[in-house]
């Protein structure tokens, strides 16, 4: 599975922006997706991520109430609507997928996940 972010960009504080994560090689229904960032000089970091369906989701809570991530089947792709950004959220996002069916919990874990997309730049200025 190969997967290709895109969508980052510099924008404002308190502006919107979408990251969408594009599959391919195989479908990505049953996989769970996932969301990731990691600024300059930190580690790596969970932000959000889903299972199977949409409606089984996980979210940091730096992000809760602020960011989204849906995924449109049809299209083997990932989305993650970002709201109110702040120069907190500056980072490097990478999406990613894994062929586990993890519980809710767990879906943070970098190990639960085997394919890793490039990342995408966000740049939030103040």
């Amino acid at each position: 599975v190969q997967l290709q972010a895109s969508g980052g960009g510099l924008v404002q504080a308190g502006d919107s922006l979408t990251l969408s994560c594009v599959a391919s090689g195989d479908t990505i229904t049953t996989y769970v997706v996932g969301w990731f960032r990691q600024a300059p000089g930190n580690e790596r970091e969970f932000v959000a991520a889903s299972r199977i369906t949409s409606t089984t989701a996980n979210y940091a809570d730096s992000v809760k109430g602020r960011f989204t991530i849906s995924r449109d089947n049809r299209k083997n792709t990932v989305y993650l609507q970002m709201k109110s950004l702040t120069p907190e959220d500056t980072a490097a996002y990478y999406c990613a997928a894994g062929r586990r069916n993890p519980a809710l919990s767990a879906m943070s874990l970098e190990r639960m996940y085997d394919y890793w997309g490039q990342g995408t730049l966000v740049t939030v200025s103040s």
